[in-house]
């Protein structure tokens, strides 16, 4: 039986994603939307069955309480117009008062059903270790619960409507209709990007006819996608899924490789799924937000997450860690700090608040566990260490007459970095924060070539030529990628011009795919790694 649980299955690809297109092409203007729509909704319903009326819950929610919160402005700007002069600031914070009341009943309903249903479980079970350590014989059942398909991704995207009303910044949408469109639509709601309201709603709504060379970029981005994800993602997925169930079988070398591995497993599967969502937004006409931008590039790891995942560290700068560090609480703090402390590290104490805060809230969001926790930890720990130590690493470059462009000291900036992000992702994938630690300490205690000497690297799941297909993949997407980085056209002026050559591409990748793809006898199909956080 065909599944629709991964937009990788063959259902997807060769049934319903076909299926969609055809309808959308078909179909005028009215029609057009009404195809969104009902594809988007039984796409819902075919992987999450009735959880789909949690989808339908938020959606119904956050139109009522974004209503709500316009006509609390409305009113409260017609009583300021009609007020005296001198009874105008109090109507103005009883108003604020009270939509600020609104706004936060209206997140907490949308909070609610998320850590009801991710979370209960991880506080039910440490709860009861509390009280085992208390020697106490009270238990708390812990609860299993199914999710729906992208709670995380649509409860954000929820939420910024709420907060983008709430601070005028867009009119609420009284077309329940174009609201359902914009939490529901199919390419993206299984694993994002989190879009904003005023960058998707009104351009989807708007349900253009496809044209053909957005029909032949957007088919090739997905094939690259596709490529990612069946070439490089599930063939390392056996010789990861073999290290992390059973390092203590295997040397620090091959720890550390899985932990790279995974680390570009993990990269591939996202931003081939990415590939494919915008790609797919592509062919239809619109521009879904980019959520990767060449992320190994990176020369430090609070650049590298303004890289990876953008519209998740967009989402919580702009809702968490701005809102927080410019509360009148932390203005007064930074204040103090700054005369006790210097310009320096005076405006450092308020942003570590915040960024605590935001590293808490992106850990826990990626699953309820420690090790989750852990790894958000350890990127506050990289990112505040980096923010302290900013002026005497400038000193000392200067000292040194190391200039910043500077290319030895850039590739030791990026080395560096990605040596940073691969044990942030070993802790990240470990079965458990203990488990982690553990492969942590064997990697450095126990590291040895042993494995690649004596060729027992190539009996853990993947032989010598699923290591040479990889890492020729590796080869391709590092290349696309550096023309990307240096801002250059991709190919001569005929390819920019002519469809032809675009269409032959595609033909060339999809052939890729079906030689060297990783599935038939002997491959599990991995489904998407962030559609489970």
């Amino acid at each position: 039986m065909l599944s629709l649980s991964s937009y990788f299955s063959a259902a997807y690809l060769g049934l319903f994603l076909p299926a969609a297109l055809a309808l959308y092409w078909v179909m005028p203007q009215r029609g057009r939307r009404a195809v969104l729509l009902g594809m988007s909704f039984l796409f819902f319903w075919a992987v999450s069955g009735k959880l789909l009326l949690y989808l339908l819950f938020s959606i119904l929610s956050m139109h009522h309480m974004g209503l709500w919160l316009t006509d609390l402005q409305r009113s409260a700007a017609q009583a300021l117009e009609a007020a005296p002069k001198e009874e105008r600031r109090a109507l103005r914070t009883a108003a604020r008062r009270r939509q600020r009341q609104v706004l936060a009943f209206a997140v907490l309903l949308q909070l609610g059903v998320l850590v009801g249903l991710k979370y209960s479980p991880f506080f039910a079970v440490n709860i009861n270790s509390f009280f085992q350590l208390l020697h106490l014989s009270w238990q708390v059942e812990v609860p299993k619960l199914l999710l729906p398909m992208g709670i995380s991704f649509y409860t954000m995207q929820a939420m910024s409507y709420l907060f983008d009303v709430h601070r005028q910044k867009i009119q609420a949408d009284r077309n329940l209709l174009r609201l359902a469109l914009y939490m529901s639509f199919f390419p993206q709601i299984m694993e994002g990007p989190i879009c904003r309201y005023d960058q998707t709603a009104p351009q989807i709504w708007s349900a253009p006819p496809i044209r053909r060379r957005n029909f032949a970029l957007g088919l090739q981005r997905c094939l690259f996608g596709l490529m990612k994800k069946i070439i490089v993602a599930d063939r390392l997925n056996l010789f990861i899924q073999t290290v992390f169930t059973q390092y203590e079988n295997y040397d620090g070398f091959v720890i550390a490789l899985a932990a790279v591995g995974y680390t570009i497993q993990l990269y591939m599967d996202f931003s081939g799924t990415m590939d494919l969502a915008v790609g797919t937004g592509q062919i239809l006409g619109f521009q879904l937000p980019e959520n990767f931008r060449q992320p190994f590039f990176s020369k430090s790891i609070s650049e590298f997450w303004q890289r990876w995942h953008i519209t998740l560290g967009a989402w919580f700068k702009d809702y968490i860690f701005y809102p927080v560090s410019m509360s009148g609480p932390l203005k007064k703090l930074t204040g103090r700090a700054r005369k006790r402390l210097g310009n320096h590290f005076g405006p450092l104490v308020a942003g570590t608040i915040a960024l605590f805060l935001v590293w808490v809230c992106n850990g826990l969001w990626h699953g309820a566990a420690w090790s989750y926790l852990f790894f958000g930890m350890y990127h506050f720990a990289c990112i505040l260490l980096a923010n302290l130590t900013g002026p005497y690493t400038k000193a000392l470059k200067r000292k040194l007459h190391i200039s910043p462009t500077n290319k030895p000291y850039l590739v030791f900036q990026i080395v560096r970095t990605g040596i940073l992000v691969c044990i942030g992702e070993l802790f990240f994938r470990a079965n458990g924060l203990r488990a982690g630690l553990e492969m942590f300490e064997k990697m450095i205690r126990e590291f040895s070539l042993n494995s690649l000497a004596d060729r027992t690297i190539f009996t853990m799941g993947m032989d010598k030529m699923d290591w040479l297909m990889v890492a020729a993949m590796l080869v391709v997407v590092f290349l696309v990628s550096l023309v990307r980085e240096r801002g250059k056209p991709a190919g001569p002026r005929f390819w920019q011009t002519y469809i032809l050559p675009h269409y032959g591409l595609c033909c060339l990748m999809l052939l890729a795919v079906i030689l060297f793809g990783a599935y038939g006898y002997g491959y599990v199909p991995l489904d998407p790694i962030y559609a489970g956080f």
